[in-house]
């Protein structure tokens, strides 16, 4: 078993969830978090306005905060036998990629038992 987590756009997970169901992978859990992708604080603008004398500029401060800012996104879960796991990436991914920055990530990671509550039930079974 695997689970395979995906961070996506905001304004993605309906359609995600949407499209996992229909692939046969209705059973997810989706969390908010917050955070930020690999774009880098532009330093040479900040030392061009601070060399121009505007030390107190808004756009300093907007560089800043733009460079660090944490944005939401939301964390899909999903566990599956190791045999669906590129089926779910490549549905994950038709359905997010955009090509832009900020598509999102996927992580896969493996899962060593799986226990459904309810009937005691272990291993693929459970999922």
């Amino acid at each position: 078993m695997k689970e395979v987590l995906a961070v996506i756009r905001m304004n993605k997970v309906n359609q995600t969830k949407e499209a996992l169901a229909l692939e046969g992978f209705p059973a997810l859990n989706c969390r908010k978090v917050m955070g930020r992708g690999k774009k880098k604080v532009n330093y040479e603008l900040i030392d061009d306005i601070l060399s121009s004398g505007a030390v107190d500029s808004p756009v300093i401060a907007e560089s800043l905060s733009e460079g660090h800012r944490l944005i939401p996104k939301r964390l899909l879960s999903i566990v599956v036998r190791d045999s669906d796991v590129e089926k779910v990436v490549e549905t994950i991914i038709g359905v997010n990629q955009t090509g832009n920055p900020g598509d999102g990530k996927i992580f896969v990671m493996p899962v060593f038992d799986a226990v459904r509550v309810r009937t005691g039930e272990s291993g693929e079974k459970a999922i």
